[in-house]
């Protein structure tokens, strides 16, 4: 059975950062897995 596309992103879990675990506001489907305060201490 085809799942609705719209369902299928409302229902993704919550990005979390990988360094601290805070939630990330954000696309769920975005690359970025850092939280803006990791990201501005993590060096590029």
């Amino acid at each position: 059975m085809l799942t609705n596309v719209v369902d299928f992103f409302r229902n993704l879990p919550k990005k979390q950062c990988v360094q601290c675990g805070e939630h990330i506001d954000e696309q769920h489907e975005c690359y970025g897995n850092h939280c803006d305060n990791c990201l501005s201490d993590h060096d590029l």
